[in-house]
Parts: structure tokens; sequence; C-alpha cells
């Protein structure tokens, strides 16, 4: 029950967001204006430790049930002022920021219930399920989102992602997840930042989980600006693909992205803390041939050598990031206290996804200052991941000798 309110509620959200920004992008014609929506709708990941601390206080099952029927009644009144002709640009953007902070309240419930409802062993496979619908939502909204959009038109599809909300909700009250009332003394608002205080001060008095976070932090640094920001300026720009292959391409890793997430249930059974470091290593490795193949020599070839080349190794890194993020993810939830499950989950997503967005700025000046020689940026990554195995080495030795 919980999956299936994951695949409504994320998808509804997924598909309106992409849909609102499509809107202003056609009413005002100003792509400057559909990035900026873009990214303001992404900042309200920053209150993600606030929701954490609110999931470690109230009943998880009944926060999630309330974010939903908050979603829908925001939905709903846009709709009216849709009907109305009584929108702007502003209250579409203020549209997508005040779901996107529900958003960041939402995920923490969802990640800190998951433990209560599985069986130890069966966690890693549990956070793949819920992983894998999360990135099957970011692959089909856009496509699905442009579909309806031109079909339906923008008042229809609001209106269902109204409805889908309502439906998760719904569906939510009927999902048991075991709470117990924690006193607090005082005002609500005081007791939730001294929660969040105390959740910060958990996690950096825990070097186990700290070093779990760090190196979740890390991997997204360093792997998801090179799939949003490296591979299409490669494909675009080095390899002047088309849109077919662009899309193949593209499409390819998103799979990829979600066949790892699914099969967490079998790779669980093989991952080992002692031994993480060989899989950064063998990423770092798949690097090397992504190189290879946007050599001039390799490119003057012909494109479709390089290009297999480069997407199969693509492909694989993508699946190892997939399965590693996961994994240490699903040994953070083991380490930490159901008391302090949200704040812990909801600080290790706030500093891993803010991650990303500095990569990207970095990626962006490092593939244009060496777009003639664009294999030496992809070098330069895989040298940081091997210093990144290195660490992942010496990280988890010092931990076996505490």
């Amino acid at each position: 029950m919980m999956v299936v309110g994951q695949i409504i509620s994320i998808l509804g959200s997924a598909l309106l967001r992409f849909a609102l920004s499509l809107f202003v992008l056609d009413l005002t014609g100003r792509a400057d204006l559909f990035a900026v929506l873009f990214a303001i709708s992404s900042l309200p990941i920053l209150f993600t430790p606030f929701g954490g601390a609110i999931a470690d206080r109230f009943n998880r099952r009944n926060l999630m049930v309330v974010y939903d029927f908050i979603s829908s009644f925001i939905v709903l009144i846009f709709y009216c002022m849709l009907l109305t002709d009584n929108y702007s640009v502003l209250g579409i953007g203020l549209v997508l920021v005040l779901l996107s902070f529900i958003s960041a309240m939402y995920a923490p419930a969802v990640m800190a219930s998951i433990p209560l409802l599985v069986e130890e062993q069966k966690l890693e496979q549990a956070n793949g399920i819920i992983n894998g619908v999360q990135a099957l939502a970011g692959v089909t909204a856009p496509v699905l989102g442009g579909i309806l959009y031109g079909v339906l038109g923008l008042k229809i599809l609001v209106i269902m992602s109204g409805l889908l909300f309502f439906l998760t909700a719904i569906l939510e009250m009927f999902i048991t997840i075991p709470f117990e009332q924690r006193d607090y003394h005082g005002q609500l608002v005081r007791t939730l930042i001294s929660d969040m205080k105390g959740g910060f001060s958990y996690v950096i008095r825990q070097r186990f989980i700290l070093k779990c976070i760090l190196l979740a932090a890390l991997l997204n640094l360093f792997f998801t600006p090179l799939f949003i920001v490296g591979v299409p300026i490669i494909l675009r720009v080095t390899m002047e693909t088309g849109h077919t292959l662009y899309g193949i391409g593209m499409g390819s890793i998103d799979l990829a992205t979600i066949l790892g997430a699914l099969a967490m249930g079998y790779f669980a059974t093989k991952l080992r803390i002692h031994s993480l470091y060989i899989w950064v290593f063998v990423t770092a490795l798949f690097v090397i041939p992504m190189a290879i193949a946007v050599l001039p020599p390799s490119l003057q070839m012909g494109l479709y050598p390089s290009y297999i080349l480069f997407i199969g190794c693509a492909v694989v890194i993508a699946m190892i990031m997939t399965v590693i993020s996961i994994y240490v993810m699903t040994l953070v939830q083991k380490e930490t206290p159901n008391e302090k499950m949200g704040k812990v989950m909801a600080i290790m997503m706030a500093v891993s996804q803010c991650m990303a967005p500095l990569g990207q700025i970095g990626y962006g000046f490092l593939f244009e200052d060496f777009r003639s020689h664009i294999y030496i940026p992809i070098l330069m990554i895989c040298v940081v991941v091997l210093l990144l195995a290195f660490l992942t080495n010496r990280l988890w030795r010092l931990e076996a000798k505490r």
C-alpha cells in the first residue's frame, strides 16, 4: 500500500511540476523563466531537516495523509484560478514552491517509516523499490506530462493531479505504521527546532552515520552532475548525435538507475561494508573507457563505436551508483533508533541532494574550458573517484578496528 501510494503521489507531483513549467514556457516564451521556476521549486529541499523533526514527533501515517490532502487542496485552488483566468507567472511559481515544500516534508516521513514496515533483512529491497518508484516517476513524468499536456490541456492535467493526491491520502489512511507518542514541553516550534539541533548533534557524534552521509554526498557531488551536465554535453556537442540517439542514450541511463534500484534485493546479498570501496573502484575503472570513447582518434573511427562504448559504461556506472547509494542509506537506517530516524534521514537527503547543484556548476565550467579536449575532465573524474575509493577503504577499515 505504501508503494502504490508513492507511485500515485510522486507521479502526480512530477506531472504537475513539469506541466506547469511547460505552461510558463508557452505563456511567456522565455526559457530563462522556465529554468528559474524549475530551480526555485527545488529550493524547499533545504527544509527537509525540519520535516524530519516533524516525522519523529507525530504519527508518520497521519502526516502523509495530511500532506497529500494539503497538496490536493493547493491544486484545487489553482484549478479554480485557471477556470477564472485569474493566474500569473508569480502565482504558478508559488504553487510549485508550495508543492515542493510539502514534498520536502513528506519524504522524511516515508523514509523513516520503511524500517517499521519490513523486516531488517528485507530493508535493502524495500528501499530499492521506493527509490525505483521515484526514479521511474522522474523518467516518465516529462514524457507522459508532455503528451497529456498536449492532448488534454493544462486544466484537465491539473485536476487529474489533484485527484491523484486525494486518492493517495485516502489509500494511506488504511496503512498501519507503529507509533509511540513522545511528550514535549513548551512551544511546538521551539521543540522542533531543538529536535533539529539534536539531530545534527547526533549525526556528528555518530561516526559511522557521519561517514555514510559523507560518502553519499561525495557520490552525489561527482556522479549526479556527470549524468545531468557531462553526458548531455558530450552526446550533443562532442559526438553531435541526433535527437534519436540522444534520447536513447539518456533513456538507457535512466533505465539503468531504475533497474539498479529494483534489483537491490539481489545486490544486497553481495554487498559488505568492508568491501564497498571495491564497488567505487570499479566505477572509476568504467570511467576510463568513457574517456577513450571521446578521444579524437576514437571519434574519427565513426560515431557508433564511440557512442556504444560511452553509453555502455555510463549505464554500468549509473546502476552501480544507485546500488551503492541505496545500500549506504540502508546502513544508516539500521544504525539509527526510530525516535531519531526522521531527522537523520532528512539530514542525509538534504546534504546529499544539495551537493548535486554544486557539482553541476563545477562541471559546467570544467567541460566548457576543455571543450576541445573533453577527455581531460573525464580522466579527472576518474582520478577523483579512485581517490574516493581509497578514502572509502580507509574510513571503513578504521571503523572495523574500533
